[in-house]
């Protein structure tokens, strides 16, 4: 249970530390661990943000670093995590956002926020735009992502 708790204290803290970032980039956060209800309850969105006119659904991926000597090759960057599986969610809890919102309209991507947490309890962060394309995650070949 204490990994357990270890665990959502990390994730929390490194979702904090991407909201502050893209607060202070002048990013307006609409929503912060957005869940629509109903029969997709267990999708999540961990950011939606507004970047200029574009609506920005941000994913949070927040990693501890392993301890000095281990070779830096080994670590698993926290990007790994974001899986063609988790792709799929976001793209399908993205498009229950957009239609509860009736935000259709609005121009929108997905962003990648990398959180590491050394052992001395810094957070460093990374921050990567346009980290999914959705023409093979909503099924390939001409379907579009957003209605026309």
């Amino acid at each position: 249970m204490a990994d357990k708790t270890a665990h959502l204290a990390l994730g929390l803290a490194g979702e904090d530390r991407a909201a502050r970032h893209l607060a202070d980039k002048g990013w307006r956060i609409l929503a912060r661990n957005w869940r629509p209800s109903g029969a997709a309850r267990g999708l999540e969105l961990d950011i939606v943000a507004l970047h200029g006119d574009s609506l920005v659904f941000v994913e949070v991926k927040t990693r501890r670093v392993a301890g000095a000597g281990r070779a830096p090759f080994l670590r698993v960057p926290a990007y790994a995590g974001l899986t063609p599986a988790k792709r799929g969610k976001l793209a399908r809890a993205a498009g229950h956002y957009l239609t509860v919102h009736d935000l259709w309209h609005k121009p929108c991507r997905f962003d990648l926020v990398c959180v590491e947490q050394f052992s001395d309890g810094r957070l460093t962060l990374e921050h990567h735009s346009n980290v999914i394309e959705l023409r093979p995650v909503v099924g390939g070949g001409d379907a579009a992502w957003q209605p026309r």
